[in-house]
Parts: C-alpha cells; sequence; structure tokens
C-alpha cells in the first residue's frame, strides 16, 4: 500500500483514468461493429463519428495511431464497397 498522499492521489486518478479509457475503447468498437453491420445509407452516415472515435483514442494513445489508421483505411473500403 502507498505511503504518501500524493501516491495515494495518483492511484486514485489511475483507476478514473482507466476506467474512463475502458469505456471510450469499448463503446467505439461497438461502433465500429454497427457499421460494419449496417446498410449503405446508415454505414455512410456513421462513418464520420467512428473516424472521430478512432482519432479521439489515437490522440489519447489509448490504441496506436497506426492501428487507427489501419482501422479506418479498412472501414472507408468496406462502406465504399457496400
Amino acid at each position: 500500500m502507498a505511503n504518501h498522499k500524493s501516491a495515494l492521489k495518483r492511484i486514485r486518478s489511475n483507476e478514473a483514468k482507466r476506467l474512463r479509457n475502458k469505456y471510450q475503447h469499448k463503446t467505439t468498437r461497438n461502433a465500429i461493429k454497427k457499421l460494419r453491420e449496417a446498410g449503405k445509407e446508415e454505414a455512410t452516415a456513421l462513418l464520420p463519428s467512428v473516424i472521430g472515435m478512432l482519432d479521439k483514442l489515437a490522440k489519447n494513445n489509448i490504441i496506436h495511431k497506426n492501428k487507427a489508421a489501419n482501422v479506418k483505411s479498412k472501414l472507408t473500403k468496406h462502406v465504399s464497397a457496400l
């Protein structure tokens, strides 16, 4: 167990950040699944918001920037092929 006040605060803040990151990551994964199952019109409408979610995750280092780029590319190809 931590002995300093700052270490206790760091434990609390790390837990809060972990939960926030987990929520954002899971929400994005669900949005990607929804986009892949959607029809042409719905997928076209969802694509910009999903790309924004991926960019935000990459900016905050929740996922790697290259993974975000790869997923965005695959989703764009998927939507254009519908």
